[in-house]
């Protein structure tokens, strides 16, 4: 698997509470994780990772690694790779924060 690069620009708000490497992989690896538009982000066990869009609009298929800044990098077979950091936000509710800084909740 191609090692991706970790931005280091994301800009947690106040009150959002980062992850060690360890608590996030725990937290994530072997779990299904849906958004509020119903799309899925599946982290399997072995390091694979789909994200399936809403209403069946179609599967990404990866490999994903967690790193360190409580970031999760995958790259996907199509040769397309991204990161995102993974927080709690002052609610504790997980929230996903990409590289661009857009930010999408995922439900409880």
């Amino acid at each position: 698997m191609p090692s991706t690069l970790v931005a280091q620009d994301w800009s947690p708000r106040d009150g959002d509470r980062l992850f060690d490497q360890a608590t996030l992989d725990t937290r994530l690896r072997g779990t299904t994780i849906t958004f509020f538009d119903d799309g899925q982000s599946r982290f399997f066990e072995d390091g694979r990772y789909t994200y399936t869009y809403a209403n069946d609009g179609g599967t990404g298929y990866g490999y994903f690694e967690v790193k360190d800044n409580s970031t999760i990098c995958v790259d996907f077979v199509t040769g397309f790779s991204r990161c995102d950091m993974y927080v709690l936000d002052a609610a504790d509710r997980l929230v996903l924060i990409t590289e661009a800084g857009d930010r999408f909740p995922i439900r409880p």
